[in-house]
């Protein structure tokens, strides 16, 4: 111990550097991190709602008598529903989803709900994975979750190879939560990369909103995927209960307070 006059002085030193940290740590909100983005217009987030509902709907038995449904319905067409694969059709290896045809947003959407704290399939998805383990186009993902976006292109290929074929003028989205929203930002990926396998489909044309999205990516495929996959967070704190979103790919926030 070092005395200096009797004051024990570098454990002073680190007592107050571990002190101001924490108190940093505790005046520190996620607004800061995006206090400088500019804001997004009603054009970028028009599609976030009308996908969150989308998800939601995975989780119904039976979309057309729903037990869960929001206020004003989850607003989609029974009958526009392409398919619809659950934990036995997935046999675990991916979160259910659906496939709807939008006519109305000229879109054609895979939506995959979010983590199922009672499915051990899903944890068993979300820990299939180990730092660098691997990798793609350049950088790092997410075993587990790469996994399951094969298995769910190869499953679905043939299924929205025909839709984006029948429809050339409708975009093809692919959005999740949670657990499956780290699925559908890296089946993005993976048809961006195979487009041949979806009639060559323009690059233009595929995108992903990913709802409080799972890490699956390393930083530098986030940024060269930027202009596909939209990652929506809600940021929120103890010190900042007033809520916002915003688009982590994209740099812009939406301010809920106005």
């Amino acid at each position: 111990m070092s005395i200096i006059c009797g004051f024990p002085l570098l454990e002073c030193v680190y007592c107050l550097a571990c002190a101001r940290w924490a108190w940093k740590r505790c005046l520190h909100t996620a607004g800061h991190e995006s206090e400088n983005w500019g804001l997004a217009t009603a054009e970028d987030f028009e599609p976030v709602p009308r996908l969150c509902r989308l998800i939601l709907s995975v989780y119904e038995d039976d979309i057309r008598n729903p037990l869960w449904a929001p206020p004003g319905g989850y607003g989609i067409n029974p009958d526009c529903l392409i398919l619809r694969k659950t934990y036995e059709d997935t046999q675990g290896r991916a979160p259910p989803y659906i496939i709807y045809l939008d006519h109305d947003n000229a879109d054609i959407v895979l939506a995959i709900r979010g983590l199922n704290l009672a499915k051990e399939s899903d944890y068993a998805v979300l820990l299939d994975n180990k730092l660098g383990q691997r990798k793609f186009d350049g950088g790092y993902v997410h075993n587990g979750l790469l996994k399951a976006a094969g298995r769910v292109l190869d499953a679905e290929c043939e299924v929205l190879k025909e839709l984006v074929e029948k429809y050339p003028n409708y975009t093809l989205t692919f959005t999740g939560h949670s657990l499956g929203s780290g699925v559908a930002a890296l089946l993005a990926m993976v048809v961006v990369q195979n487009r041949d396998r979806l009639g060559n489909i323009n690059r233009q044309r595929v995108r992903c909103y990913a709802i409080a999205p799972a890490r699956c990516m390393s930083l530098n495929l986030a940024v060269r995927y930027a202009d596909i996959i939209n990652s929506v967070v809600l940021q929120a704190s103890v010190s900042d209960p007033l809520p916002f979103l915003f688009f982590v790919t994209s740099w812009k926030s939406v301010d809920l307070t106005q």
